[in-house]
């Protein structure tokens, strides 16, 4: 049977934004890749580096590096600008707070950590590469850490929450918007158990299409908004 001229005009429109859209998510995923790549070459552990200009220094430029920012023991003002670091002899300058927020920073740069003798804040804010296993190396940090923040980090599921217990002198834990997190309140009743004197605050979106607009408009998250609205364990 004859295939009509409409039939083939149709098939072959078809055909092309077929093509098309696999030429687009072909281009999406190199991109992609690309960036993968980029991220793990920021994210590179160097021990040399270490060794040369201490253990604060190297953390500091890895994390601005990937697009953090960085505040110092006993200084005000937060450092996000890579060529604005403080230089001075190694034991000067020491981390206290991290502020990830959209930063690329993932786990394969976690060694970094070690040595950061003063770092009590960490914050993870719509985090793209944080993990399982980036939570899962955070008890590089359990002699040091007093509060950290989890929002808006796709990736990380119950047991990379579950992985804070292992952060001994955590006062203070605030997490809201993890969709992969399946059992919210089994997590919470966990790090309760775990960490009696630390305040755990959970924050639901269920409900809160203002603040989640606001979430997804300014990727940035008061954490003490609307504390009500939150469970206190």
């Amino acid at each position: 049977m004859a295939l009509s001229s409409r039939f083939f005009m149709t098939t072959k429109y078809g055909a092309n934004v077929i093509l098309s859209s696999c030429n687009g998510l072909f281009r999406l995923s190199s991109q992609r890749c690309l960036w993968g790549m980029l991220n793990s070459i920021f994210n590179k552990f160097d021990q040399n580096r270490v060794n040369e200009v201490g253990p604060d220094r190297a953390a500091a430029e890895w994390l601005l590096r990937c697009g953090a920012a960085v505040k110092f023991s006993g200084y005000e003002k937060w450092n996000d600008d890579y060529n604005s670091l403080p230089t001075g002899a190694k034991d000067r300058y020491r981390i206290e707070a991290v502020d990830a927020t959209d930063s690329s920073i993932m786990h394969i740069g976690f060694d970094h950590f070690r040595g950061l003798e003063k770092m009590r804040s960490l914050k993870l804010h719509h985090a793209t590469y944080i993990t399982d296993e980036s939570m899962d190396k955070l008890e590089i940090l359990k002699d040091s850490l007093e509060d950290i923040q989890v929002t808006s980090c796709g990736d990380v599921s119950d047991k990379g929450i579950a992985s804070l217990c292992k952060l001994c002198k955590l006062q203070y834990i605030f997490l809201c918007d993890l969709p992969a997190v399946r059992d919210i309140e089994s997590v919470l009743n966990t790090l309760r158990t775990a960490l009696p004197n630390c305040e755990v605050r959970y924050l639901s979106l269920e409900g809160r299409k203002d603040l989640r607009r606001q979430l997804t408009k300014n990727r940035e998250l008061i954490r003490h908004f609307d504390e009500s609205n939150s469970t206190t364990l």
